[in-house]
């Protein structure tokens, strides 16, 4: 019996960094996702999503932050409903109306 005991307690000690790790991870995100917010970009124009540093690497995401004792990244992609406050200016000098 005090075996199975002893054994179960070092199977949770050597479970607690792992899950603190993405507890971690989850902390960091929500973090700069509320930076993100409070600079004005709307919560529906971008995602925020961790991954491991071997699959950060993507054309159209930007790493934001890192955790988990920098093996695991946060990566920043703008959504399309984020994109709707880029569009086109008008040209400079053109007459709005013919005249």
């Amino acid at each position: 019996m005090k075996r199975h005991v002893l054994a179960s307690t070092i199977l949770l000690i050597a479970a607690a960094p792992a899950l603190a790790q993405q507890n971690s991870c989850e902390r960091v995100r929500d973090e700069i996702q509320q930076r993100i917010i409070n600079n004005g970009v709307p919560e529906s124009g971008f995602t925020l999503s961790i991954v491991p540093n071997d699959q950060a690497d993507k054309p159209d995401a930007q790493v934001v932050g890192h955790c988990a004792n920098d093996t695991q990244k946060i990566l920043y992609t703008r959504t399309s409903s984020g994109n709707a406050t880029n569009a086109a200016p008008a040209q400079e000098g053109a007459p709005s109306e013919p005249q």
